[in-house]
């Protein structure tokens, strides 16, 4: 019986090495759709998260606040007594104040989030 000859496709693929991906690589892409799977579920679970939060913005030492959620949906305005007898340019300078106070929280928390979530995954953009 004539010994048995393989093609080099055939030996590559008897060594695992497969079409330039072999099992080390077959492994790597397994760990990848796994963490992806992962970064989703948790993506899903920040949204939640950040959708229920509270974040509260204020300004003139709490004489106005504004509270958005963590994904900055604006919820309500809190506006002291002591605010309204500042008058009308004050109160609006104060408004505002605390509106960019509360947004610049919002998207802070949302931003260090994110970075936990994705950490380790080098995915350009989030850094």
């Amino acid at each position: 019986m004539a010994p048995k000859t393989f093609s080099n496709t055939q030996q590559t693929m008897a060594q695992g090495q497969g079409f330039g991906f072999g099992l080390g690589k077959m492994k790597e892409l397994a760990d990848a759709i796994k963490k992806a799977q992962q970064v989703q579920e948790g993506a899903k679970q920040l949204q939640e998260d950040l959708e229920s939060m509270e974040i509260e913005g204020d300004a003139g030492g709490g004489l106005v606040k504004v509270v958005m959620s963590g994904n900055q949906e604006p919820l309500r305005v809190e506006i002291s007594q002591d605010a309204l007898a500042e008058g009308v340019e004050v109160l609006s300078d104060l408004v505002l104040t605390a509106m960019q106070d509360s947004y610049q929280k919002s998207t802070t928390t949302m931003r260090e989030r994110m970075e936990s979530l994705t950490d380790g995954l080098n995915l350009p953009g989030l850094s």
